[in-house]
């Protein structure tokens, strides 16, 4: 795909948004497999089904709502992903992150990107958040192979600090405002969609992974080329394969997502406020 035609794309589907929620969104988020509950808190919301949104791709897997979400919490503006589309759908990796940057032309100067995780790390158990402080990219791909697009980023992007060290800070404290426990730690995304083998994930413990998944790395590339503040957690909805005593299941990820979602909600809500003030200040 020319650049010419991604930018053409993008432009269509702000448009179309546009013409529905006028109003510029300061913060984006994007909420992973059973993690939507907090685009539905929104204040004075419009929400657009994905396949109302020119060009924006569908995903099929359960837990992905494929809603627009955009209003306010308190005072900030919000566009917020209640749902994504995985390289694992077949995807090519320009329309996995088509949503996100979308939010980037929307206006958004800082997102935050969820995502449901398997815990590698031994303290980590099902129901834990974590904050992810840096990744390591086992998917193979990358959204920024081919004719870089100038008007979004430099060809080479610098990935020291995928994850903005203020937003991760705003992060820790939103966490402590609402006692909530944040762990952080390295996430490692792998293609899918099989969950992972034992072997796989002594490996990724080895690498100095402490959770694994399935997303949210070409997000975060997509959004750093862009020079858009980026800023992540995890909730960890089952042990990784050779940790958990039983077989893994998706059904799994969303009843463990479902009963963390009022402490989810709380700290998203926390984070999008003290960002603004961080933005603002």
């Amino acid at each position: 795909m020319s650049t010419q035609s991604i930018t053409g794309l993008l432009d269509e589907a702000v448009s179309a948004i546009r013409r529905v929620h006028a109003q510029r969104p300061t913060i984006g988020v994007v909420l992973g497999s059973g993690l939507g509950a907090f685009g539905d808190t929104l204040e004075d919301a419009s929400r657009i089904g994905y396949q109302d949104i020119p060009n924006m791709p569908m995903s099929r897997v359960v837990g992905h709502a494929g809603v627009l979400s955009l209003g306010r919490v308190e005072n900030v503006p919000v566009a917020c992903m209640q749902g994504r589309v995985h390289l694992y759908e077949g995807h090519e990796p320009e329309r996995v992150v088509f949503g996100v940057r979308m939010l980037a032309r929307l206006g958004c100067e800082a997102v935050l990107i969820t995502n449901a995780a398997g815990g590698v790390h031994p303290s980590l158990l099902a129901g834990d958040l974590m904050l992810i402080i840096d990744h390591i990219n086992m998917t193979g791909r990358n959204p920024l192979v081919g004719p870089n697009i100038d008007e979004f980023g430099t060809r080479f992007p610098d990935m020291t600090e995928a994850y903005d060290r203020g937003l991760c800070e705003v992060a820790r404290k939103a966490a402590r405002i609402e006692g909530i426990s944040l762990h952080e730690g390295v996430y490692q995304a792998n293609l899918g969609p099989t969950y992972e083998t034992p072997a796989e994930i002594r490996m990724a413990r080895t690498l100095g992974a402490d959770a694994v998944g399935m997303s949210t790395v070409p997000e975060v590339i997509a959004l750093r080329h862009m020079q858009v503040r980026t800023a992540a957690i995890s909730c960890i909805t089952n042990l990784a394969a050779g940790i958990s005593s039983h077989p893994l299941d998706h059904k799994e990820v969303e009843q463990v997502a479902n009963r963390t979602r009022a402490d989810f909600v709380r700290l998203i809500r926390r984070f999008v406020i003290l960002s603004a003030q961080e933005i603002a200040s």
